[in-house]
């Protein structure tokens, strides 16, 4: 079967089809006054219950149970608590099921069922949104709904307070991919929808779908020709370098390609109609920018422009002294904490920072040729540094990440760290 599209091929990517045309209906349903504020709400929450149902089966409990008891301590507690108790929870159900995959994993050696992988990534997307909400609330950019459930209103007023909430939680455009949308955006599109232009909706969906086409059939190509060479496991030398190379490559398109189709049913539904201006935090973002992740020269860059939006809340989170090794830590906290994890993110943090002096250093040259060369050499170390991380973090055993360290690939994550000590004694010597 490897002449049809393998994205089509994934079951998450099968449920994201079948929910384009309900993305399609919501928009339609906004144009009406008939459809209330109120209706949109419960429809974009049906729609995630059911989708979520539909996907996961009896692990959608897995989304269902927290999302209540998220959307109760937002209801219920002041600005200044919302957000410690909150991403608290949040991440320790989150961590809670991670440990429950690695002894399942790695204890019982018995793969979980597809449906559970499902609900853990659709778990990792809720916990941006809580946190981002929390955030929200804390920073007095979204009003506190405190009281909802402490006052002595009714049943029914608590549940209304409380319904915008529950819906951004759960709505189906975002319950199992896409760039991360804010409570801000969220809400002013569910209650001041802007007008539907169709021809310009079904045609940022065309694009999308020949965006798809086209790299799903550059990852058909490329994966005939990694196939055909020798793997990590029996390569030599600078076999290793090609392997690893083509084996990232691989992943990245599959990125590519889920994130363009992700975002496209976002498109559809209306809450990504337009990219952020500059310095716009509530803005849409797109997370895939295959055009500067593939031509820059600059692992920095990489580090900030890589699943953009998942980039920009982990900055978000980890404000304070020391942002990078802390926004780096709670990545590989809320990717799961494999081994994997660990060594990739740390490597990613060391080469970041390698980067960074690397390039201050190069900034002193003065010949065009010169800095040409660097901008090169450059280039082809900022694709082989990611290509490392990649393969580090997606590393499913330490066996693997023993293959991975042994071949000739690591060579290039070497060369950063001795770089980068070498510069900092430097740097000390001249301070």
């Amino acid at each position: 079967m490897d002449w049809l599209p393998q994205l089509l091929l994934q079951p998450v990517s099968l449920y994201q089809a079948a929910a384009f045309p309900f993305a399609l209906l919501f928009s339609y349903f906004c144009l009406m006054d008939s459809f209330s504020t109120h209706a949109r709400y419960l429809f974009l929450l049906a729609g995630g219950g059911i989708l979520a149902v539909a996907s996961m089966g009896a692990c959608a409990v897995l989304i269902i149970l927290p999302t209540l008891c998220a959307g109760v301590l937002i209801s219920s507690l002041s600005p200044q608590q919302v957000h410690r108790w909150t991403f608290s929870f949040q991440m320790g159900w989150q961590t809670l099921c991670h440990l429950g995959l690695h002894y399942s994993e790695y204890y019982l050696q018995e793969a979980p069922p597809a449906r559970f992988y499902i609900a853990l990534s659709s778990l990792m997307l809720l916990t941006q949104r809580v946190t981002s909400l929390s955030l929200d609330i804390s920073e007095g950019k979204v009003e506190s709904a405190r009281g909802g459930v402490r006052s002595r209103s009714s049943l029914s007023e608590h549940l209304q307070r409380a319904l915008p909430y529950f819906s951004y939680l759960l709505f189906f455009p975002a319950l199992l991919g896409g760039s991360l949308c804010s409570f801000k955006r969220f809400q002013a599109r569910v209650q001041e929808p802007s007008p539907w232009r169709p021809r310009h909706c079904l045609g940022a969906l065309a694009r999308t779908g020949l965006q798809v086409l086209a790299l799903e059939g550059l990852s058909a190509a490329l994966r005939r020709a990694v196939r055909a060479g020798p793997g990590l496991e029996d390569c030599r030398h600078l076999e290793c370098v090609r392997a690893m190379w083509g084996s990232a490559a691989l992943l990245k398109l599959r990125f590519y390609a889920r994130w363009a189709l992700d975002d496209s049913l976002l498109q559809a539904a209306g809450f990504a109609a337009e990219a952020a201006a500059e310095g716009d935090e509530d803005g849409y973002v797109a997370d895939a920018d295959v055009w500067t992740l593939e031509t820059t020269h600059s692992v920095s860059l990489v580090a900030r422009r890589w699943n953009r939006s998942t980039a920009r809340w982990l900055r978000r989170l980890a404000l304070g002294p020391r942002l990078l090794p802390r926004a780096f830590a709670l990545s590989a906290w809320w990717h799961g904490l494999r081994p994997g994890h660990a060594l990739g993110f740390a490597c990613w943090a060391a080469m970041v920072e390698a980067d960074r002096r690397v390039r201050a250093a190069a900034a002193r040259l003065a010949s065009p040729a010169a800095r040409a060369l660097f901008r090169a050499a450059a280039w082809a170390q900022a694709q082989l540094v990611v290509a490392f991380v990649m393969l580090a973090v997606q590393a499913d055993s330490v066996a693997a990440l023993r293959r991975l360290c042994g071949s000739g690939g690591s060579v290039f994550p070497a060369l950063y760290c001795v770089l980068l000590l070498l510069l900092a004694k430097r740097e000390r010597k001249v301070q």
